[in-house]
């Protein structure tokens, strides 16, 4: 696939359109002990990415484990040991493999690379039964934190898309000394559920009908049913110019076969309509997010010119970055999977976005 990279820089002083009331909605629509820090590495010079042909890559090996807070996480670790770490986050309802590109590349220029399953995707697993199957967002960035901290890496480079951005995001606004940089698909996606209760006009509600579905027993009951056919929907009509194949499809789908995916999706869902309340344990970090706080870390967001999911325009959000930035458009008919469907953009915005200085 032809893909053509523009770069619109963004200076932290440019004056930008603030977000809207409508604008903050749809971005809604989505403890610190260290152990010793990682061993030191030096700083991976910046290089330009050759080309990647797609699908070049369809698997990462035998995964890795750690216990790290509430959660066994399965993860795929690839490039030097003492490599600059990447921490690499993938959305709904995708999983590891929209690196499987994107990993090698950045390992061949000496960074380690660490692909986490979130929870309720892949081979992760919940400690404990009793736990909440929580989705929201602040669960979710906790179980980085305590990913990082797991494995000692007391900084890392974090890059994302869809939830795995809005992790991102918000352990960049709320933890930003564990943020070396930040590469972010559709920017800032920190939001509230205040925010939530905002109606959107009808064309923006029409795009969020699988999160009214999921507020219903019959939504939940059906995603449970059709898991692997519904999430293939989803992935077509966020990448309508991605003719993925179904080895491709199946590869990643197997990850949604988790016994407790389709509660977390659930609860994330429902959470973010404030249908569900979140856990008293993550109320004070909630309240935070609630304040829209500033990302002041290194960043590059990135959008593809043709995502067919609900994101934000960059004008909206580019205020919110008042750190070193830049924002680019990927070309070539990129929808809402970028690192999978342009991995070439995506692992050299890592590369940039790690020498933003």
């Amino acid at each position: 696939m032809d893909t053509t990279l523009k770069h619109h820089t963004s200076a932290p002083r440019r004056r930008l359109l603030a977000p809207s009331i409508l604008v903050l909605a749809m971005m809604q629509l989505g403890t610190l002990g260290l152990a010793s820090s990682q061993a030191s590495a030096a700083d991976v010079p910046a290089s330009t990415i050759g080309t990647i042909t797609l699908g070049s890559h369809t698997s990462f090996g035998p995964l890795k484990h750690v216990k790290a807070g509430l959660l066994d996480v399965s993860y795929a670790e690839v490039g030097p040991a003492d490599g600059p770490v990447v921490i690499l986050l993938h959305g709904w309802p995708y999983d590891i493999h929209s690196y499987a590109d994107v990993a090698p590349a950045l390992a061949e220029k000496g960074y380690r690379v660490l692909i986490p399953y979130a929870r309720g995707y892949g081979d992760t697993r919940f400690l404990s039964a009793k736990t909440v199957r929580n989705g929201q967002p602040s669960a979710l960035a906790s179980d980085l934190i305590d990913f990082m901290d797991a494995l000692n890496i007391k900084q890392a480079v974090l890059g994302g898309y869809d939830w795995g951005a809005r992790t991102a995001d918000i352990v960049a606004a709320l933890w930003p000394e564990r943020v070396k940089a930040l590469v972010a698909v559709s920017g800032y996606l920190i939001g509230s559920q205040e925010a939530g209760k905002t109606p959107l006009p009808p064309a923006a509600e029409l795009q969020w009908w699988y999160q009214f579905y999921f507020a219903t027993e019959r939504g939940r009951l059906g995603y449970e049913k059709n898991t692997h056919d519904f999430a293939k929907l989803i992935w077509k009509l966020a990448s309508p110019k991605w003719n993925f194949d179904d080895a491709t499809y199946d590869r990643s789908a197997a990850a949604l076969q988790n016994p407790d995916h389709v509660a977390v999706s659930i609860f994330n869902y429902r959470w973010r309509l404030g249908l569900v309340k979140g856990e008293a344990k993550y109320d004070r970090l909630e309240k935070k997010l609630a304040t829209f706080p500033s990302i002041n870390v290194p960043t590059i967001t990135l959008e593809g010119d043709a995502n067919g999911a609900p994101h934000p325009p960059a004008e909206a959000y580019a205020k919110r970055f008042t750190g070193k930035y830049e924002h680019r458009l990927i070309e070539g008919g990129i929808g809402h999977n970028l690192p999978q469907e342009a991995p070439q953009a995506f692992a050299q915005a890592v590369i940039d976005a790690d020498h933003l200085r």
